[in-house]
């Protein structure tokens, strides 16, 4: 799949986000209105010229869908389209990439032959999203990131284990299930040639990962080394086979899943291991900064206006968040004196990284302390919400094959048809690095009213399907910090660490701002960004290595949480302060959510509106 979608899948599951019932195999999925696709029919003889261009418009939406799905059956697979789960494609290789774009270029085109000035309300809404959508898609593709396919932070190596071994969106329920898996091996290992290829290639042009990142991808990939078959995360399917298939097929599949993982699972990543241990490292760069490969410049601020969905520079933005982190500073100032701690704000955070009684002995003593939450915050959210989602979701440990590298946390959306519920993932690794005082804010973060709260509500909207199932990132994490912040509301943060902690992570996304754009813009070493984490929050070196070296890996992708935030909070403040006694908090909410993820200045826009209407 292309790697915007790739990128949404993992991240949202994100998206990274959404939809509608399963479908089955053979079978066309509902359309945003809710009905079939099929033989056209004729419009009603009453249809208004105007109900004529918002058939038009939905018609192209809609057909575009269908068919970015086909090509990208990974993400069909996350959405409970169930027709291509025995593909993965080749969506780094020229032929694949030909077509993402003459698809993109198709449906610009289309979209234009819609007279926007025919429609209004959601129908305007889905037009200039979907426009913007197709422009920014084309314009993305003429960056290389396709030359330099992996890192630690996210790679198809590292989701394909998770895919395989059941914990994600591939469903091992039926022998049909099984056998089409074995398809998405034949995928993977073609995939993985043409990483080899593409990575040879990049190394030719100076298009090369930072050499830092790149060894921490080393370790990742040899925990898939293992000569017993039996021993790989893939083989976990196998061993839990349900009942309900037969004996015959248990032992067909068996065999099958044994061999293909003995010879194509395995070897694919042994030659993706040994290619970058004994070629790619030798060239890798030792620079760390998108801005320091051919044409890095304008390739950092394509994504930071991807990213942020605004206008904002680099140097805007490192300044917005370098004024963030001195008020911040303050508030952890008040802290420090509330409970009594002598000395200086450096030492406070020392004493958090090493006091004991801040950290869990053992990793099910952190998972429990997530689950511990969910009754509190559930009968609180009422309070500041009036639609509550129905899917849940699940607190699990990251997998080990990728603790290492992986954040604190983050979250994967459920099934649209609820077979799978939402995960909640915590990093058990090192639990010296994940203190007991930023429980709260995670979980707000992650789960309710956070991640959780917003995408499963996504999954009823009836939207079209490419904004049900798409999204923007500053919305989506701006959205998650502003839960962060809603904690005092809900009852949270009554314990001043706890308060701490919250302030504590959303230090960490304003220093997201300085070291992002420091290390990406301003020349910024690794170390240098590391010495401002550590200076400025009570982040562990663990922690904050991996956190960095994020960045490295995906240029721009952390300053959305901040931009989002700040533009949500500024939002919520604008309609208090002129709705004055009038302004409902619940109302404000479902105005923010109703849409589905905007970039910010459609939701600006939006909420602009609405203010006037109540006001008129």
């Amino acid at each position: 799949m292309n790697q915007r979608l790739l990128i949404l899948v993992v991240a949202l599951a994100s998206l990274t986000a959404c939809g509608g019932p399963t479908e089955t195999a053979g079978k066309t999925p509902a359309t945003a209105s809710g009905t079939a696709s099929g033989p056209s029919q004729s419009p009603a003889p009453s249809a208004s010229p105007a109900e004529d261009v918002a058939g038009q418009l939905s018609a192209v939406v809609d057909t575009y869908f269908q068919e970015n799905i086909k090509l990208n059956p990974i993400f069909a697979s996350f959405i409970g389209d169930h027709r291509y789960d025995d593909q993965l494609p080749n969506s780094i290789g020229p032929e694949h990439r030909k077509k993402q774009l003459e698809l993109e270029k198709k449906y610009l085109a289309a979209i234009r032959e819609v007279d926007k000035a025919s429609l209004a309300g959601q129908d305007l809404l889905t037009h200039e999203m979907f426009e913007q959508e197709r422009i920014d898609t084309i314009k993305g593709m003429k960056y290389p990131d396709h030359l330099m396919p992996i890192t630690q932070f996210f790679s198809v190596p590292n989701f394909f284990a998770t895919l395989g071994s059941g914990a994600s969106a591939h469903p091992f329920r039926t022998a049909q299930d099984y056998d089409n898996f074995l398809g998405r091996v034949d995928g993977f290992s073609a995939w993985s040639d043409q990483a080899i290829v593409n990575m040879r290639a990049g190394m030719q042009s100076g298009v090369v990962r930072p050499k830092v990142i790149m060894e921490k991808v080393l370790p990742q990939l040899a925990a898939h080394l293992q000569d017993d078959v039996t021993q790989t995360v893939f083989y976990r399917v196998v061993s839990e086979m349900p009942d309900t298939i037969s004996a015959e097929d248990r032992a067909r599949l068996t065999e099958a899943y044994e061999d293909a993982i003995g010879n194509k699972v395995v070897p694919a990543y042994r030659r993706m291991h040994d290619f970058i241990k004994d070629e790619y490292l030798a060239v890798a760069s030792d620079e760390i900064g998108l801005t320091s490969l051919p044409g890095g410049v304008e390739w950092y601020n394509f994504a930071i206006k991807q990213t942020t969905t605004t206008d904002l520079t680099a140097n805007e933005i490192h300044d917005i968040g370098l004024a963030e982190v001195e008020r911040i500073k303050g508030g952890m100032e008040s802290i420090k004196t509330q409970v009594g701690f002598e000395g200086s704000l450096s030492d406070f955070f020392d004493s958090l990284r090493t006091d004991r009684r801040f950290y869990h002995d053992e990793p099910e003593q952190l998972l429990d302390s997530y689950r511990a939450l969910k009754s509190t915050l559930d009968a609180a959210t009422p309070k500041l919400f009036s639609n509550i989602p129905e899917a849940e979701f699940e607190v699990r440990a990251v997998e080990p094959f990728r603790e290492k590298s992986a954040p604190g946390a983050s979250y994967s959306m459920p099934a649209p048809d609820g077979s799978r519920p939402g995960i909640f993932y915590v990093n058990t690794y090192n639990l010296s690095a994940r203190p007991k005082y930023v429980a709260e804010a995670l979980y707000l973060h992650e789960a309710v009213p956070g991640h959780h709260y917003q995408i499963a509500l996504t999954q009823g909207l009836d939207l079209p399907m490419f904004r049900r199932f798409g999204g923007y990132t500053a919305y989506i994490e701006g959205w998650g910090l502003y839960a962060e912040s809603l904690g005092p509301e809900l009852g949270m943060y009554t314990d001043p660490y706890q308060r701490f902690g919250a302030l504590d992570a959303e230090m960490v996304r304003a220093i997201r701002l300085v070291v992002d754009t420091g290390m990406h813009a301003k020349g910024w070493t690794r170390e240098q960004a590391l010495e401002f984490m550590m200076s400025n929050s009570s982040t562990s070196e663990t922690r904050a290595i991996a956190e960095i070296e994020r960045y490295i890996a995906i240029p721009g992708q952390a300053l959305a949480y901040k931009i989002g935030q700040l533009k949500i909070s500024e939002l919520r403040a604008r309609a208090a302060e002129k709705l004055g006694a009038a302004f409902d908090v619940r109302e404000f909410h479902t105005q923010v959510l109703q849409d589905g993820a905007l970039p910010l200045g459609v939701l600006e826009a939006k909420i602009d509106r609405w203010i006037a209407g109540q006001t008129t």
